[in-house]
């Protein structure tokens, strides 16, 4: 939700963490759901060894990096809209979650990082006693 993450897109300028090192950088489509366990992220993410995807959680930032390999150059494309490149997002996120419970799937070119919500930031039911 909204509310819940802050991403940082190069769109402002000013939150994309600047990069040192060249190349191309693509920013991947995510979709964040909440549930009353945990957010979770599903970022797009096609042509990704799962072995070159890392995931940082720190100060509050989750980081997900993944580097695609070089295409085989040796076909004759007729059109080509797919590089080579890096996928970088970072999101600000305010909803508590448990950092050791953060978890990451990778299946059909989408990442899947599930964020589990601390005990403290779950909902819970408060009961109403009466007389």
């Amino acid at each position: 939700m909204a509310r819940e993450l802050a991403t940082k897109v190069p769109t402002s300028g000013v939150l994309m963490p600047e990069r040192t090192r060249g190349g191309v950088a693509y920013t991947p489509l995510v979709d964040i759901l909440e549930t009353d366990e945990e957010l979770r992220i599903y970022a797009d993410m096609p042509g990704l060894d799962p072995e070159k995807i890392d995931i940082r959680f720190e100060n509050g930032e989750l980081t997900v990096h993944g580097r695609v390999d070089e295409a085989d150059e040796q076909r004759d494309y007729l059109f080509r809209e797919y590089g080579v490149g890096d996928y970088v997002r970072t999101f600000v996120v305010y909803e508590d979650v448990d950092p050791d419970k953060i978890h990451a799937e990778y299946r059909d070119g989408v990442l899947i990082v599930h964020l589990p919500k601390a005990a403290e930031a779950k909902p819970r039911r408060i009961p109403v006693k009466t007389g």
